[in-house]
């Protein structure tokens, strides 16, 4: 049983039902890479194609017609089990949850999250594991050990999902800084200026990067720091700017000597969290319970109360 990995039965079922690959991948809230990859571990498995192509369309092979009620019994078996945790109780629970999330999601829902725990729970734990340390893998593998993933959606990141909260950029930088001299800022202006940037690890491209890569800048990077968290501590009394979320940059430009400067509304740089489960912890009750926590705790989050340079910055 050791060389088995029963994350695959949820794509092995979608894939013998659908006969399709891209329509798996869509039900099991899977990329599409990472739906083939999972195709081709079975076959490696099985030593059998499953699904050969038969004119435009695929058809099953003898042996994965075979598998199909097996497949669908596991699976009814797997489900039943889960219902067998139908009676937790968060008021009496002394269960730890793990979440991995970002600095910046870790910073601002903790608090709200412990909040509500307290409340409900407080015999329960929530550990939070950073996202660059949780060992994100592709398909379902990383909820071997975290219960639910807090991470921007567009990602490619598995599971099921839901969106919790919305939140925009903006540019911070030290309150003396020379460019807030200026009566019209653009993103030009903006790019010229030394960044500090916070960094996830990979190939990952956040939407501050991606957005300068549309408008046709590349920002002079001068500071690379791990995650976001840092970034507003980092610019005080520097040339440095940084991009970070609204939200992120509400507290420490209240305590901090430093400024934050919004986009023209036409120029938004969006960050749309999510969080992201197994599909076979849907109806797991203890589950469900802690995503409500999730989702009750991120209606508090609120970026409102920033306090901007009056001069937004626009494209040209």
């Amino acid at each position: 049983m050791k060389d088995v990995d029963l994350n695959l039965l949820p794509p092995l079922q979608a894939l013998l039902e659908l006969r399709n690959v891209s329509r798996a991948a869509e039900r099991m809230h899977l990329s599409q890479p990472a739906m083939s990859a999972a195709l081709s571990r079975l076959r490696r498995h099985f030593n059998d194609e499953l699904l050969v192509r038969s004119g435009r369309s695929y058809e099953l092979t003898p042996f994965a017609r075979a598998l199909v009620p097996r497949v669908d019994q596991a699976l009814t078996d797997i489900q039943d089990a889960l219902q067998l945790r139908a009676e937790f109780d968060p008021a009496s629970s002394d269960r730890t949850f793990v979440i991995a999330a970002s600095d910046y999601v870790t910073g601002i829902l903790i608090r709200h999250l412990r909040a509500l725990i307290g409340a409900e729970a407080p015999g329960v734990t929530v550990d939070f594991v950073p996202t660059s340390r949780a060992r994100l893998k592709p398909g379902l593998e990383t909820f071997a050990s975290v219960d639910v993933v807090i991470g921007p959606m567009g990602f490619d990141l598995d599971g099921s999902s839901r969106q919790l909260f919305r939140d925009e950029f903006v540019i911070v930088m030290d309150s003396s800084n020379p460019l807030l001299a200026s009566e019209r800022l653009t993103v030009a202006d903006i790019a010229s200026a030394p960044h500090a940037v916070g960094e996830f690890g990979g190939s990952i491209v956040t939407p501050p990067m991606r957005f300068f890569e549309q408008m046709g800048q590349a920002p002079v990077v001068a500071a690379r720091v791990a995650g976001l968290q840092g970034l507003p501590a980092i610019v005080e009394g520097t040339d440095l700017v940084a991009a970070v979320p609204r939200m992120l940059a509400t507290r420490p430009v209240q305590t901090l000597s430093i400024t934050a400067v919004g986009f023209d509304p036409d120029l938004e740089v969006p960050l749309v969290e999510g969080m992201f489960w197994h599909p076979l912890q849907s109806t797991d009750p203890a589950n469900l319970w802690l995503r409500s926590v999730i989702q009750r705790a991120s209606t508090h989050l609120s970026g409102e109360g920033l306090a901007a340079h009056p001069v937004t910055i626009a494209a040209h």
